[in-house]
């Protein structure tokens, strides 16, 4: 089991990325944008600078939904593999055949 305060701080990151994914793509639009001018571009970047970096949808972690933990998860599923073994013997993961030979 992940630390509460880290799920917490993950869980954050999403809700910021969520609230700001449409100002970041404009700015971001603007920036690219080589029909603008040098200065436009330049303007847009700064306040692209100002938007808080925990919005930034790559900043967020996948963490299993049952345990938090951050590392070997399915990103199908949002389970971590030692779940994803447990529910699917227990044959609560719909579609999920175990191969056994």
């Amino acid at each position: 089991m992940s630390k509460i305060s880290s799920v917490e701080r993950n869980n954050k990151r999403a809700k910021l990325a969520k609230q700001y994914a449409g100002k970041r793509a404009r700015l971001k639009a603007q920036v690219m944008d080589r029909d603008s001018s040098p200065e436009e571009r330049f303007q847009a970047a700064l306040k692209l600078a100002e938007v808080p970096r925990n919005s930034a949808k790559n900043r967020t972690r996948l963490l299993c939904e049952i345990t938090g933990r951050p590392r070997g998860n399915y990103r199908k599923f949002k389970i971590c593999r030692n779940k994803l073994r447990e529910l699917g013997n227990l044959g609560q993961i719909p579609g999920l055949v175990k191969s056994s030979w």
